[in-house]
């Protein structure tokens, strides 16, 4: 049984990730188009072509951490070498320069790959960390589940705070909307980088995994890998959902809901805001982590990935009955609280099930490709973002969206107002409807994963290190 201590440090990581990617993932593509000043269909462009790179680039990385070798471990000194230049590339990135609209276009692609390069630098390795702290399967769902729990509340600090930051650095210094939200960036980058630093101090590695194939031979083996193409057609579905959900948010408070939307309790009003919304939606997703050990160990990681999706499909479609009116906006956000709690139980199982796929790799391939099946989470992960943010433009585009520059906004055509409601609801469903089908023909049900690990504990006792020094030295890590 792991300490407490490290179960919060494994979180931090995670923590520090999800303030960048939930920023990103929600504000990055409005960045763009009101604040930066780029065209719906440039920016769209922009956010798939990079985001692809950056899942392609996910593997590589993969296989560099698996055949990394120090007195730290494998993947934890990723912790300590990239987290510096995550952070510089952050605020690089929400850096707006005073140039032509051709210039800007390439100081956006470029700052917008060296992100998410960085960023697949230190994920990467994070998440393969899961794989070699415990090899008990229980115990990952709840490094997994302390992972999320973190995660979210991580993601709620950075949203509910954007906009406030924003604010501040433009009400009380006079700051420009693009400097107000560079300097909104700072912040958020140094609080990552205290987080990745803490992570690497409170961790350890474990299991002293060895890959003794070639890369070709752990290429050929994850792709004949049937429950790994499953769970990444699953994974992507499901962080699809979430993208295009997250990123239209925005454009919908802008322009469907309005800057002035109140929400009154007890004879107050509450301004109703895109960051109110979605840190609400954060906190929920805590509580659905809190849930998942409890409802996966119930009905197994299987059961309850499908059960969860098709709750999913009927709120989801529900939302869109909503009335924008104020108590219209109430409901609104007891929808995303249970949406929330939904998609909290979905990310702790989604990792967990990595794990499940990484064990049986090594039993049926005989191949410590933990980096390699990990970094496949994160490739999924971001094309569901690529995808979904590109989708979310490209499609306000070609239904009438007209850009509001400076962060405004102005009135849309019923169509645009057509196809942020289906971005919200409709589409979404679609997307939960898609997973439950990849997933009903998964194979690691719960018998068949603990089958696995009774047979690699088994296969894991009969390895004797040949370098006895080298395993002693693995084993007395700081």
């Amino acid at each position: 049984m792991s300490k407490l201590s490290e179960r919060i440090g494994y979180g931090f990581g995670d923590m520090a990730s999800s303030m960048f990617w939930k920023v990103f993932s929600y504000y990055l593509p409005f960045f763009y188009s009101n604040i930066f000043g780029l065209s719906l269909l440039d920016a769209g462009v922009l956010v798939l072509v990079t985001r692809i790179w950056d899942a392609v680039s996910d593997p590589m990385m993969g296989v560099i951490a698996d055949r990394t070798g120090t007195r730290w471990g494998k993947y934890r000194p990723y912790l300590l070498w990239v987290s510096v230049p995550f952070s510089v590339c952050g605020i690089l990135l929400f850096t707006t320069p005073e140039w032509g609209y051709a210039a800007k276009l390439v100081w956006a692609y470029v700052t917008y790959v060296l992100m998410m390069t960085v960023y697949t630098g230190i994920n990467v390795p994070y998440g393969a960390m899961l794989g070699v702290m415990s090899d008990d399967p229980r115990e990952k769902t709840v490094y997994s589940s302390f992972r999320m729990f973190f995660a979210y509340g991580g993601s709620f600090i950075a949203l509910a705070s954007w906009e406030p930051l924003c604010s501040m650095f433009a009400g009380h210094f006079g700051a420009s909307p693009r400097t107000s939200w560079q300097l909104a960036m700072c912040v958020i980058a140094a609080a990552c980088l205290l987080l990745f630093l803490l992570c690497f101090r409170m961790t350890r590695e474990r299991l002293h995994t060895v890959s003794s194939v070639s890369v070709g031979k752990d290429f050929r083996s994850l792709l004949s890998n049937r429950p790994w193409w499953l769970l990444i057609g699953a994974a992507l579905c499901f962080n699809l959902f979430n993208t295009v959900r997250g990123a239209t948010v925005a454009y919908f408070f802008a322009d469907v809901i309005g800057p002035d939307a109140s929400l009154w309790l007890f004879g107050l009003s509450i301004l109703f805001y895109s960051g109110l919304f979605l840190s609400v939606g954060e906190v929920a997703n805590m509580a659905g982590v809190a849930l998942a050990v409890p409802v996966a160990g119930s009905l197994g990681k299987k059961s309850t990935f499908m059960a969860v999706n098709a709750l999913l499909i009927v709120l989801s479609t529900g939302f869109f009955f909503l009335p924008v009116s104020s108590s219209g906006y109430w409901l609104m956000l007891v929808f995303q609280i249970l949406i929330s709690i939904l998609t909290g139980i979905m990310s702790p199982l989604v990792w967990s099930m990595y794990a499940d796929v990484s064990d049986y790799a090594e039993l049926k391939f005989n191949t410590a490709s933990t980096g390699l099946i990990f970094s496949s989470s994160s490739m999924a992960q971001k094309f569901g973002g690529a995808i979904g943010g590109a989708a979310v433009m490209w499609l306000l585009s070609a239904c009438g969206y007209v850009v509001a520059t400076d962060g405004g906004s102005i009135a849309q055509t019923p169509g645009a107002i057509s196809c942020l409601w289906a971005l919200m609801t409709f589409i979404p469903a679609v997307v939960s409807a898609i997973a439950i089908l990849v997933v009903w023909f998964y194979p690691l049900t719960t018998t068949v994963v603990n089958e696995i690990v009774d047979k690699l504990k088994e296969q894991r006792r009969q390895v004797v290190p040949t370098d006895m020094a080298a395993a002693k030295e693995f084993s007395d890590l700081d």
